[in-house]
């Protein structure tokens, strides 16, 4: 396992902690990274560690049921890393999503990281 992998691995144990991760979960991010998600319905770009953690923390709030997220596929395309997961939890309409994150890494830290779902 490289150490893009091994960080990956640890990002999404860290997500999946919730709360507790957190701090981990900042860690690994680079001062000036964005974010793009669309976990309320719409897309949404968060500049900056703080505005990052800050949408990372709306899911906290609302932690969803037994929730356990499984990495199905991770490559290197260009200069982005690629990971295919599958997120399953009751609270989900049908058991699971899934969905595509796209890392962008400088210095070891992330410094873009966008979000998709796919259509289920």
């Amino acid at each position: 396992m490289n150490s893009v992998t091994v960080k990956i691995s640890n990002f999404f144990l860290a997500m999946q902690a919730g709360r507790p991760g957190a701090g981990t979960l900042e860690s690994y991010f680079a001062d000036d990274a964005v974010y793009e998600e669309p976990f309320t319905g719409q897309v949404r770009r968060h500049s900056g560690k703080a505005d990052i953690m800050k949408a990372m923390a709306l899911g906290w709030e609302s932690p969803m049921e037994d929730m356990r997220l499984e990495l199905c596929d991770v490559r290197t395309v260009g200069g982005e890393v690629h990971v295919q997961w599958i997120c399953h939890s009751p609270s989900i309409p049908g058991g699971r999503g899934s969905g595509l994150n796209r890392y962008t890494f400088e210095g070891g830290l992330i410094t873009s990281l966008v979000t998709t779902l796919n259509e289920q």
